[in-house]
């Protein structure tokens, strides 16, 4: 003999909770909206009979009271087939930077019941299919991560009027955006110091691309910082923020300056590919080489001897991004500040 089904258990809904916590619908209803002129022992009441009966909150119908979505966008936007060592994204998916990044952002965000869409922009297909997307109320704001001078996106972003806050300074003036950023040229500026300390003499660098405001900064702080320290006219290679770029760069520069003997390279993941390439030359490091590095990844762990490297705080600054973002949503039409954080070196092996 088969039981007959149980029936359908019904959806509990705000009459069901107002009931229990002796309010009416209006009160329940603006408890889970958030407003914040409920009475303290009222909204006590609503959360508890929340609790007790289970009430789930409909997003969808929650989203047409609020006109917000809970939801950020974490756009990433790029150059279309920038090398071709590595599609772009490959390339995102394997930089420890962009993994630290996500874990600082999910940090604030989860807590605040806020997911994290990720979106990714590599031409002007993609830029204007994007665009409209996040034009839709979608999301309720953006972290972008851009880093190209001649990039349209932080721009187009703000004629959206969508609240966005960039990782990275910013090229375009006439964007007016918040951004977190390191100081780079102090930290570009902490390498030098480190490596003339070391009584290093013949002094070069690999850059980071100089169509990006972090490899120009890194490069330009650490010119600075050198002219200062009494050599004004340092080597230095470009290379790409990539482990092959390193390497690249780095047999660039041995071919034309064998005899260095310290070297700043521009991102720890560069400095990976590098130092292969030095020992392949019969170049010790740090007896023959000292090598300093930037960013302190995961990276600067990999090489071998693990990299003395200067550390900007990913997850913290990308923790920063989430609060100015969620600040610039709790004010509507206010701007936030921007925020520079300060480097550190980290000493290990390399130098």
């Amino acid at each position: 003999m088969t039981a007959d089904p149980a029936p359908p258990t019904r959806p509990v809904t705000l009459e069901d909770v107002a009931q229990v916590a002796g309010v009416s619908r209006a009160t329940v209803s603006r408890v889970i909206n958030g407003a914040q002129t409920v009475d303290a022992a009222l909204r006590t009441a609503v959360e508890q009979a929340v609790a007790a009966t289970g009430y789930v909150p409909n997003r969808a119908a929650r989203s047409l009271v609020t006109r917000r979505a809970d939801s950020i966008a974490l756009v990433v936007s790029e150059r279309e087939q920038r090398t071709v060592s590595e599609p772009f994204v490959g390339r995102m998916f394997t930089d420890p930077h962009f993994g630290r990044i996500v874990g600082g952002l999910l940090d604030v965000l989860r807590p605040a019941g806020i997911q994290l869409l990720l979106m990714l922009a590599d031409d002007d297909a993609s830029r204007s299919q994007l665009v409209s997307f996040l034009r839709q109320g979608h999301v309720d704001g953006v972290v972008l991560l851009s880093s190209h001078a001649d990039d349209p996106l932080p721009e187009l972003l703000t004629r959206t009027g969508l609240p966005t806050v960039l990782a990275g300074r910013p090229t375009r003036s006439a964007a007016p955006i918040a951004y977190v950023d390191v100081d780079q040229q102090a930290g570009a500026r902490l390498a030098a110091e480190h490596l003339v300390g070391l009584g290093r003499r013949r002094i070069a660098t690999l850059s980071g691309p100089l169509d990006m405001p972090a490899g120009q900064d890194r490069l330009n702080g650490f010119r600075t910082a050198m002219a200062a320290l009494g050599d004004p006219d340092v080597v230095s290679v470009e290379g790409d923020f990539t482990q092959a770029g390193g390497a690249e760069a780095m047999k660039r520069l041995l071919a034309e300056h064998p005899g260095i003997d310290g070297v700043f390279i521009a991102s720890d993941l560069m400095a990976l590919g590098a130092l292969p390439v030095l020992y392949r030359e019969g170049r010790r490091v740090p007896e023959d080489v000292a090598v300093v590095g930037f960013d302190d990844s995961s990276a600067a762990l990999a090489c071998d001897p693990q990299l003395t490297t200067v550390r900007q705080p990913v997850e913290e600054m990308a923790a920063e991004m989430a609060g100015l973002l969620l600040r610039q949503l709790g004010e509507a039409g206010r701007s936030t500040p921007s925020a520079v954080f300060r480097p550190t070196l980290v000493l290990r092996h390399s130098a």
